[in-house]
C-alpha cells in the first residue's frame, strides 16, 4: 500500500520580499542615490520624458548639446570614418551614425570607464550592425588610436569639451558644488591626484593665478588666502567644505544663497569658478586640448572637419588660436569665425548649454 501524506507537512517557505526602496524626505526625490526611477529609465519608460519637460537633466543621464548644429558643421556623408573623442552618454554618437551609414565606421572615446562602457552598450544595442570601436583613453592621443586601428585618418572628429551630467549629478565624483560628497574631481580613475590633494599641495600664488587664468574668478586672491589660512588646521576633503568656506567669505550661508538664487535665477553660484579651476586641472584639460589641436589637421583626411564645444573664456581662446595658426599655414582651408551658441529654445529646455559655443575647422 502506499503511503498515506501526512496532515503535518511543512509548508512551502515564501518567496522573499524584493528589498523596500531607499524612503526620503517630501513628495519627491532630491539626492542622486533616490532618483532610481531616472536612473533605470528601462523601467521606467516615460520617467525621461516627463524630467526633460520640466526642463532638467535626468539623474545618470546626459542630455546632447546643440546636436544639429554639430551635425552641419561636420558634413557627414555614408562610409566616413569619424571620432567622437568625448563619447559620455553617446548623445551625439546616436545622432552621428545614421548619417554615416552604409559603410561608416564610429570610434569612441572617453576617459571615463564607466561612462564608455555604458555608452558602448547602449550604441551596439542600439546599432548592431554599424562598424564601431571604443578606447579608453585623452582624445589627445588619437594620432596613436588611429594608427593602431590601420586607419590613415578619419574625415571628421568631434570633442564636447564640458564636464557630462552623470559626472556632475554623482555626488561621489566630486564634481559639483551642489551635492556633498569627496573633493575628487578625476574624470579617469587611473589620476593619482584629486582636487582635495591639489588644494593641500598648491601655493597660495598659484591659486590666484589658476582662479585668475582659468576662470576669471574677481575674489581670487581672498579664496586663495582663506584656503590657505585653513587647510592646515583643517584640510579641505569635501565639496561642502569648500562651498562653505567660500559662501563664508562672501558674507553667506547655504541657505542665504538658497533663498537668493530662487529669486534671481540664472545667477552663477559664489563656488561656481572654484571648482571650474581645480576641475580643470585636475585633469590637465588645457594641455589634452592643446595636445588634441596640435595632432588634429595630421588625423583628419582632405577635407575632414573638426568640431569643437568650449565652454569657457580659456577652451575658446585656445581654440580660436590654434584654428587662425592652421589657416596661416595651410592646414585648414576654412573654419569658423565666430563660434555658434545655442538657440534660445535649448537653453530653455537645457539650461547646462547655455555657456556652449561650437567652433569647426575645415583641413585643406
Amino acid at each position: 500500500m502506499g503511503q498515506i501524506p501526512s496532515d503535518h507537512s511543512e509548508p512551502s517557505p515564501e518567496p522573499p520580499k524584493p528589498p523596500r526602496r531607499k524612503r526620503y524626505r517630501g513628495t519627491h526625490p532630491t539626492h542622486f542615490d533616490e532618483k532610481y526611477k531616472e536612473r533605470s529609465p528601462e523601467n521606467y519608460p516615460d520617467i525621461h520624458r516627463h524630467v526633460r519637460a520640466q526642463g532638467r537633466t535626468p539623474a545618470g543621464a546626459h542630455v546632447p548639446i546643440m546636436v544639429a548644429e554639430v551635425l552641419e558643421a561636420m558634413r557627414l556623408k555614408p562610409g566616413d570614418v569619424v571620432a567622437d573623442l568625448t563619447l559620455g552618454y553617446g548623445g551625439h554618437a546616436e545622432a552621428i551614425l545614421p548619417r554615416i551609414a552604409p559603410g561608416g565606421r564610429l570610434l569612441g572615446f572617453d576617459v571615463d570607464r564607466a561612462q564608455l562602457d555604458l555608452a558602448a552598450e547602449r550604441l551596439r544595442a542600439a546599432f548592431p550592425d554599424a562598424a564601431m570601436s571604443f578606447h579608453h583613453g585623452n582624445f589627445a592621443g588619437l594620432d596613436r588610436h588611429l594608427a593602431a586601428e590601420g586607419l590613415d585618418g578619419c574625415d571628421a572628429a568631434f570633442a564636447d569639451l564640458g564636464v557630462s551630467s552623470m559626472q556632475i549629478d554623482n555626488p561621489s565624483r566630486g564634481f559639483s558644488y551642489k551635492h556633498d560628497g569627496p573633493l575628487d574631481m578625476r574624470m579617469d580613475g587611473r589620476l593619482t591626484r584629486t582636487a582635495a590633494d591639489l588644494l593641500a599641495s598648491m601655493s597660495e600664488d598659484d591659486l590666484v593665478s589658476a582662479l585668475r587664468s582659468l576662470a576669471d574668478e574677481s575674489d581670487a586672491a581672498r579664496i586663495a588666502r582663506a584656503i590657505a589660512g585653513c587647510r592646515d588646521a583643517h584640510p579641505i576633503a569635501t565639496t561642502r567644505q569648500l562651498v562653505d568656506l567660500i559662501l563664508h567669505l562672501k558674507g553667506l550661508t547655504r541657505r542665504q544663497w538658497a533663498q537668493r538664487d530662487a529669486s534671481r535665477r540664472g545667477e552663477t553660484h559664489p563656488a561656481a569658478r572654484t571648482f571650474q579651476t581645480l576641475r580643470i586641472l585636475v585633469n590637465d584639460e588645457l594641455g589634452s586640448l592643446r595636445q588634441l589641436l596640435r595632432v588634429a589637421p595630421w588625423c583628419l583626411r582632405p577635407g575632414g572637419h573638426l568640431a569643437l564645444l568650449t565652454f569657457h573664456s580659456g577652451e575658446q581662446r585656445i581654440v580660436r588660436e590654434a584654428f587662425a595658426d592652421g589657416l596661416r599655414c595651410g592646414l585648414y582651408a576654412e573654419a569658423s569665425d565666430d563660434p555658434v551658441r545655442p538657440s534660445a529654445g535649448e537653453v530653455r529646455d537645457n539650461p547646462r548649454s547655455a555657456s556652449a559655443r561650437l567652433h569647426w575647422a575645415r583641413r585643406l
